[in-house]
């Protein structure tokens, strides 16, 4: 248990902000299924206006620091190529 006013202050900050992180990484985890699912179907059309939507997600993610860049930067490329191949 905190102590100190700081601390009780920054353990309400960080339950805020792991909520609010939370609901981003799920946002972004709904968006890359909704383009792994179009892959899986072999929709190309549906896979690019999916992947309009979550490559901005994922930029911000990254961004924001919920995601680490370098994994941003793999998921689009690896989402990207597989669209490519269709």
């Amino acid at each position: 248990m905190a102590h100190h006013k700081s601390a009780k202050k920054r353990i309400r900050r960080n339950a805020a902000r792991a909520e609010v992180n939370g609901a981003r990484i799920g946002r972004i985890r709904t968006y890359v299924k909704k383009v792994e699912a179009a892959l899986n179907v072999g929709d190309k059309d549906a896979a690019l206006a999916a992947m309009k939507i979550a490559e901005p997600e994922m930029a911000r993610g990254a961004q924001l620091g919920v995601l680490h860049k370098n994994t941003a930067a793999r998921k689009v490329s690896r989402l990207t190529a597989r669209i490519n191949a269709l």
